[in-house]
């Protein structure tokens, strides 16, 4: 159990040093050139939560980029599920946070770990954004209409209409293991993350 651990940490730690290398790039790089919207220093927190660790996790349905629709409960029985709510598209944090899980990708996979990305915006929006990425491993949700619904259920919406930048993780049965509502003008920490994935295992 210590040397699993031990190498968890360790491939924890070399995909952070890759992590913490190329956030700032991404916004800046010639693949975002002048598509970054610049928000400014927005309140940290804009909303109060509605569920809590322990809370079976409110189902949805919401639309991806492409393919069929995606439910929550699809994944029952199956893999932990990680929710990232990011507020809105072709802005900078939000930019950097989603390529940064395709670097960590594997640790996902050795924690049998689903990520689903969700914001507020309508699919042509996320597909234009998303091609912009590069490509994704994982599912992009429009939460677009009815408009918010999924993040109002959870508690994350801002009272501008965007979600906060949460991160919820739930095991195999569907109940929430793990909140993180995030101060919107900073990236999550990824080590935080794949602490919540390590306590659940497999």
């Amino acid at each position: 159990m210590q040397k699993k651990r031990l190498a968890n940490l360790i491939l924890i730690t070399v995909v952070l040093s890759l992590f913490v290398s190329i956030p700032t790039s991404f916004a800046i790089s010639d693949a975002y050139k002048g598509n970054i919207y610049q928000v400014g220093t927005l309140k940290p927190i804009d909303s109060k939560l509605k569920v809590k660790i322990g809370d079976p996790a409110p189902n949805f349905i919401l639309p991806p980029i492409s393919g069929e629709k995606v439910s929550l409960s699809q994944f029952r029985g199956k893999k932990n599920v990680v929710l990232s709510f990011v507020p809105a598209a072709w802005t900078p944090v939000c930019s950097d946070q989603w390529p940064g899980y395709n670097i960590a990708k594997d640790i996902f996979n050795q924690y049998d770990a689903i990520l689903l990305g969700i914001t507020v915006d309508n699919i042509p929006t996320l597909f234009a954004w998303t091609n912009q990425m590069g490509q994704l491993w994982f599912p992009v949700l429009s939460d677009f209409w009815p408009h918010g619904a999924v993040a109002k259920r959870y508690g994350v919406l801002r009272s501008n209409g965007v979600s906060e930048r949460a991160l919820f993780v739930m095991d195999k049965k569907g109940i929430i293991r793990y909140i993180d509502v995030h101060d919107i003008n900073k990236r999550p920490p990824l080590e935080d993350l794949m602490g919540a994935l390590e306590k659940l295992g497999k």
